[in-house]
């Protein structure tokens, strides 16, 4: 007899034991030899060697099923356990799922610009995207860095944005650093909260698998392995932004977000964002994708107020 103990790896574990172990009893009733003890994000299995070592294996496949789909079900339990293929087969139309959500729910590319976002990331590794509020060109950026860190394509992801609306000092504000940035980095914290176990994502921001990088102290890193998005760029200056674009380091993608009709530095003129996209355009490697109001996925009075606004304007 052995003693196994196996780790969640950041699973939850009222995702794999079920409301009242239901799951947990499933998983019980398949290995008959084996006695198994949960203890929070600890599974203890005592049993011989061989049975062990089957169990090992099967619980692995559901963490990978659990890790992709981020559910699990007792059918699903089932199927992964008798190897009937649910664990491996393709649900209809998933080529087109960018990732699973929580509790599941696909996340699609909903329009031509962010598909083309999509597409582009495959070739490139600097993606540039500017458009109105809403558009979802800061989702589609979280959630290819989040489907980057689920293949193990990167080890990280960084979050970086210009900390200029309220026209205040990061010092003068009350906190800790974190304290601090949290405001201006909530549309960030909800996409990710859209797509990982809220017990996840507080592991990784502990870990610093996903860490949160104010634009005026990147000066000075290079970024290797990581997916790094700079939300908000219309508001870091050419230098600012010229100083974060060097921070690239090997086998990192970085993805540059903003809306440059909603420029808050003092002159609009010298914003980084309406500057790089002059200077960049038709690099190798690098790509532009420009949404407009056509994007918008909000209220649809969001599509028509911007369209308003551009009208007004010309």
């Amino acid at each position: 007899m052995i003693e196994k103990i196996i780790y969640l790896k950041g699973i939850d574990p009222l995702v794999l034991y079920g409301a009242n172990n239901q799951h947990l009893e499933i998983i019980k009733r398949f290995f008959p030899k084996i006695k198994l003890i949960a203890r929070g994000d600890q599974l203890k299995a005592v049993g011989d060697a061989a049975e062990i070592t089957r169990f090992e294996d099967k619980i692995e496949k559901l963490f990978s099923f659990v890790d992709k789909y981020n559910r699990l079900t007792p059918l699903e339990i089932e199927g992964i356990l008798l190897e009937n293929g649910i664990n491996s087969a393709p649900e209809p139309g998933e080529e087109d799922i960018l990732i699973f959500g929580n509790n599941g729910k696909p996340i699609h590319v909903r329009t031509a610009h962010q598909q083309e976002m999509v597409d582009k990331y495959r070739t490139h590794d600097l993606l540039v995207a500017t458009g109105p509020a809403g558009s979802g060109k800061t989702y589609i950026a979280v959630a290819l860095a989040v489907r980057a860190l689920r293949n193990r394509e990167v080890k990280r992801i960084i979050l970086s944005r210009p900390a200029v609306e309220s026209g205040e000092n990061l010092g003068f504000l009350p906190g800790d650093l974190r304290e601090k940035l949290d405001p201006y980095l909530q549309p960030l914290y909800d996409a990710l909260e859209d797509m990982m176990p809220a017990r996840k994502l507080k592991e990784y921001m502990e870990d610093n698998v996903i860490q949160i990088a104010p634009l005026a102290f990147m000066r000075g890193r290079t970024l290797d392995n990581a997916f790094v998005i700079l939300d908000e760029a219309q508001n870091a200056s050419i230098n600012q932004l010229k100083m974060f674009l060097t921070r690239m380091g090997e086998y990192s993608k970085f993805a540059v977000t903003g809306d440059i009709t909603q420029v808050d530095l003092p002159d609009p003129r010298k914003s980084g964002l309406i500057h790089a996209k002059k200077i960049l355009a038709g690099i190798p490697g690098i790509a532009i994708v420009e949404f407009t109001h056509i994007d918008i996925i909000r209220h649809p009075l969001v599509a028509k107020i911007v369209s308003a606004y551009e009208n007004n304007n010309q």
